[in-house]
C-alpha cells in the first residue's frame, strides 16, 4: 500500500516548485516587456522626428496627390516608418518575454510576426515606387496625348496607370512572401483578352477617326489656319486645324472636311 500523505505533500511540493519557477520567470519577462516598450517609443519618436527634418514627407505629399490615394487617405511616411519600426522592437523584447516564461509556442508566434516585418516593410517601398512610377506615366501619356490634341488622353493614362499599379501590387505581395501564381496568370489572361476586345472593337469602330489622326501627321506641315483652300469643290479660309479635320470658313458658312479627304482628292492652294 502506498503512502497518500506522502503521495500529496510531493504532489503538492511540485506544483510549489513550479509556481515559483514561474514567478521566477515571470517579473523579469515583465520588466524585458516594460523596457522593451520604453525603448521602442523612444527609437520610433526619435526616428520620427530625423525623418520629419530629413523631408521625408515631401515625397509622401507627392503620394497624397495620386487620386487613388486621396480615396484610401493622407499618407504621412515618417508616422508610418516611425510606428513599423516600433512594433518591430516591440516584439523583439516580447519574444525575449516569451522564451523566458518557457512559452514556446507563443514565442514562436511571435518570431514569426518579427520575420515578418522586414519583408513587408520591402513590399510598401516596392509598392511605394510602383505607384510613382505609374503615376509618373499616366501623367507623360495626359501630356503627351494633350500636345497632340488627343481627346483620349485621359482615359488612356488612366489605363497605363492601373496597367502599373497591379503589376506593382503582385510584386509587392510576392515580396511579402504571398503565393501570387494564381493571381498572375488570371492578370495574364485578363489583361490578353481585355487587350484583343479593345484592338479589334476599337479597330472597327474608329477606323475613320485613325485613317484622320494618322492624316494629321501629314497633313500639318502642309496646312495652317489663315490659308485659303479648295478641296473637293469647297473654297473658303482654315480657322481651325486639329488631329481629325480642318474648318473652313465660306462666304456664308463653316465647313468641317475631315483631313483624311485630303489625302486622296484634289487640295488647292491659294496664295
Amino acid at each position: 500500500m502506498f503512502n497518500i500523505q506522502d503521495v500529496l505533500l510531493d504532489t503538492f511540493k511540485k506544483l510549489i516548485d513550479q509556481f515559483a519557477e514561474f514567478i521566477g520567470n515571470f517579473i523579469p519577462a515583465i520588466i524585458l516587456l516594460v523596457v522593451g516598450y520604453f525603448v521602442a517609443k523612444l527609437i520610433g519618436n526619435l526616428l520620427r522626428k530625423g525623418l520629419e527634418k530629413a523631408g521625408l514627407d515631401k515625397l509622401g505629399e507627392t503620394l497624397n496627390k495620386i487620386d487613388i490615394v486621396k480615396k484610401i487617405g493622407e499618407i504621412k511616411l515618417s508616422a508610418v516608418i516611425s510606428k513599423t519600426v516600433y512594433y518591430f522592437i516591440l516584439l523583439v523584447f516580447v519574444t525575449a518575454s516569451t522564451q523566458k516564461l518557457g512559452m514556446k509556442v507563443l514565442t514562436d508566434m511571435v518570431a514569426s510576426m518579427v520575420a515578418l516585418i522586414p519583408k513587408l516593410i520591402a513590399a510598401a517601398i516596392m509598392l511605394t515606387v510602383g505607384v510613382l512610377i505609374a503615376d509618373a506615366l499616366k501623367n507623360m501619356i495626359i501630356n503627351i496625348c494633350r500636345s497632340l490634341k488627343i481627346d483620349s488622353g485621359k482615359l488612356l493614362g488612366s489605363i497605363i496607370f492601373f496597367f502599373f499599379l497591379i503589376i506593382a501590387t503582385i510584386a509587392a505581395l510576392k515580396q511579402a512572401g504571398i503565393e501570387t501564381s494564381l493571381l498572375e496568370s488570371s492578370f495574364n489572361i485578363i489583361i490578353g483578352g481585355i487587350i484583343m476586345g479593345f484592338a479589334i472593337g476599337y479597330g472597327i469602330a474608329s477606323r475613320d477617326i485613325l485613317s484622320n489622326i494618322l492624316s494629321s501627321f501629314y497633313s500639318k506641315n502642309k496646312f495652317k489656319e489663315g490659308q485659303t483652300i479648295a478641296v473637293d469643290g469647297v473654297k473658303g479660309e482654315i480657322i481651325s486645324l486639329d488631329t481629325t479635320s480642318l474648318t473652313l470658313r465660306t462666304d456664308s458658312t463653316q465647313t468641317i472636311i475631315p483631313l483624311s479627304i485630303l489625302q486622296n482628292k484634289k487640295v488647292e492652294i491659294f496664295e
